[in-house]
């Protein structure tokens, strides 16, 4: 029997981007190039220690990322996209624009939001314009 089965494409990919961290550690790698672990944890101040170790080597096991080891003392220890991992590039930029549009669009219905990094969308000329 196989070990994973898929219905729909969709599936596969949710099965390595799933989770609240994935993206974002991916995001952040795509931006920032190659980032130490301290890096990314202060890149997303939300994620436990726990939490970015455990998505990084998920990350690391399904060839998405590369972890670099420096044999040095104190161990330095990076991580980048993989070549594989760049053809994520796409989507997670279009992850990235959906997620700016929604902001926008809860901050035109005066619900309470921020965002930190904008790179696609001015918001305030989204929403003065309408």
């Amino acid at each position: 029997m196989l070990k994973n089965h898929y219905n729909i494409g969709v599936e596969a990919t949710i099965d390595v981007l799933g989770g609240k961290w994935k993206p974002v550690v991916l995001c952040h790698l795509k931006d920032n190039g190659t980032m130490r672990t301290s890096e990314l944890k202060r890149a997303i101040p939300n994620i436990t220690q726990k939490m970015l170790t455990q998505q990084l080597r998920e990350l690391e096991e399904d060839s998405i990322i590369e972890r670099i080891v420096y044999q040095q003392v104190p161990p330095k220890v990076e991580y980048k996209l993989s070549d594989y991992g760049k053809t994520l590039s796409e989507i997670l930029s279009s992850l990235c624009k959906w997620g700016e549009f929604h902001v926008a669009k809860m901050h035109d219905e005066g619900r309470p939001v921020s965002l930190e990094k904008q790179d696609f969308i001015n918001i305030p000329d989204l929403v003065s314009s309408e």
